[in-house]
């Protein structure tokens, strides 16, 4: 059965990727919309064959005849229009921080958790609304759950080293506009970030909260302990890197029992959405310059924790705009579909 969809806030990196994943994915369409802002009114876009014109996002019913709305434009838009998106019966499935942490709203990895997902079809259900997490959240619960499921994992310490890509289209433009400007010896701009972020590191993602850790580092705590329905404890620390696309994390976990290198290698292979990119002495390993545009999580560099006999520690590294954002948003729908009413 086709579907009725809209895309919201289709010309941002996440928009443009969903419209990739969603013809990748030959997810059936009967009808598709795209919306944003004023400035990006009109602009056009192909999707097999067709050409796409954005319409204004305004409130009203513009989302009468639809089934699913992807919402990428930002927890403020989210918040305001989330009454227009699902008034009708459509389910919203958000990219936002809007909502990921509500009570009666389930956030979702599908791999993990597709079955909170499906709340928002019972008859009784009062706002039809799917949180996608964050993506650096995304990333790290794949392997987490993996874990978790040879033994409870009870303490994670993860250093997140994240792309321009997480700050979105304009950011990653800045990061390529910096490198033109220092190698021609220009005056660097800077506006998508706190400092250049070209030849340097930023120990800041998001706003600082009253225990100095990161907004972004908080999300990572509470959305990981949401998703896997446990309440294992999470401290990050979240770098914003210069790289283009895709983000890398180093993680330590520690389990209730030990898990051996072997054993994590074995379940992180048979772990849907993973794959284990590990061989140290062939020097091979996760790194973002060759696994932008993929779909797994590639994790290497497994090991046992020389400091905590029930510790772990692994690489990993995953496309923050397909796995972190796009794909985890399609997979939510796709898993939806056999459940929804025909």
């Amino acid at each position: 059965m086709p579907y009725r969809v809209s895309i919201v806030g289709a010309s941002g990196a996440v928009g443009q990727e969903l419209l990739k994943v969603l013809a990748e994915h030959c997810f059936p369409i009967t009808e598709l919309r795209l919306f944003g802002s004023e400035r990006s009114e009109g602009q056009s876009y192909r999707y097999l064959g067709q050409t796409l014109r954005v319409e204004r996002l305004q409130h009203g019913d513009c989302f009468r005849q639809t089934d699913f709305v992807f919402a990428c434009a930002g927890a403020g838009v989210s918040r305001e229009y989330v009454d227009d998106m699902t008034r009708f019966g459509a389910v919203m499935i958000d990219n936002s921080s809007a909502f990921r942490l509500d009570a009666d709203t389930p956030l979702v990895v599908p791999e993990i958790n597709i079955a909170d997902a499906l709340s928002v079809l019972q008859p009784n259900c009062s706002r039809r609304v799917i949180a996608n997490p964050n993506c650096s959240t995304i990333l790290m619960a794949l392997p987490l759950e993996a874990l978790n499921r040879l033994s409870p994992v009870r303490r994670v310490h993860v250093a997140t080293y994240q792309a321009a890509s997480g700050a979105g289209a304009q950011a990653m433009q800045e990061l390529e506009e910096q490198y033109r400007q220092v190698l021609a010896g220009q005056p660097v701009t800077v506006q998508q970030f706190a400092y250049p972020l070209a030849y340097n590191l930023i120990p800041q993602i998001d706003v600082f909260q009253d225990n100095d850790y990161t907004k972004e580092e908080m999300k990572m705590h509470h959305e990981t302990r949401k998703i896997m329905h446990s309440d294992l404890s999470v401290s990050a620390t979240c770098v914003r890197v210069p790289s283009l696309r895709a983000h890398s994390e180093s993680v330590w976990v520690e389990t209730e029992r030990p898990i051996t290198a072997n054993e994590a290698r074995e379940i992180f292979t048979a772990f849907p959405g993973c794959t284990v990119m590990d061989n140290p002495r062939e020097k091979q390993y996760p790194m973002p310059l060759f696994l932008s545009g993929t779909d797994d999580v590639y994790i290497g560099r497994i090991r046992a924790d020389i400091s905590n006999s029930n510790g772990l520690a692994f690489w990993l590294v995953g496309d923050q705009i397909r796995k972190g954002a796009a794909l985890n948003a399609v997979q939510i729908a796709e898993g939806l579909i056999p459940h929804m009413p025909r």
